[in-house]
């Protein structure tokens, strides 16, 4: 038997991709998020599939309800707000309710919180430990003396 690759893990860890909830804790760079469309314009969500399939390393099949997609892509090339900015200003029309929009507000904020960490300065997390060093040596410890020291010598 060889040996076992990290796609292959994650996709027995899964149960394969269409079983993760768009709303499951997804760590890693690779997602999965359920894009609502306005129920009131259902061709919306058939051109939004097609153009969408078209972009480069971007997997997009039916949602779990009539005017949805699922849509599977890397952080690193794609992200949730800039997909949902996109198609708005081309004119599609995505479900507004406070669901939705609260799902979409979490979904952004996850990405960019991702990102940020994933390209943060690593210049200053190797120093951070140097930092907090020279912060404790100034602290009064609970050992502390503040007598002078020639004052602290019994005579």
């Amino acid at each position: 038997m060889g040996k076992m690759s990290p796609e292959k893990a994650r996709e027995l860890r899964d149960g394969g991709r269409h079983r993760v909830s768009p709303f499951t804790p997804q760590p890693g760079p690779r997602k999965h998020r359920e894009l609502r469309f306005h129920p009131d314009f259902p061709k919306h969500t058939e051109t939004a599939r097609e153009l969408l399939a078209g972009l480069p390393d971007m997997e997009v099949d039916a949602g779990l309800a009539p005017n949805c997609l699922s849509l599977w892509y890397n952080i690193n090339d794609y992200t949730f707000e800039g997909i949902v900015k996109a198609l708005t200003r081309q004119g599609f029309r995505l479900d507004n309710s406070p669901r939705a929009r609260i799902a979409r507000a979490l979904a952004f904020f996850c990405e960019e919180t991702q990102l940020r960490n994933l390209h943060g300065s690593e210049r200053l997390i190797k120093k951070s430990n140097d930092i907090y060093s020279k912060a404790w040596e100034h602290h009064p410890h609970g050992d502390h003396d503040d007598t002078p020291p020639d004052l602290r010598q019994d005579k």
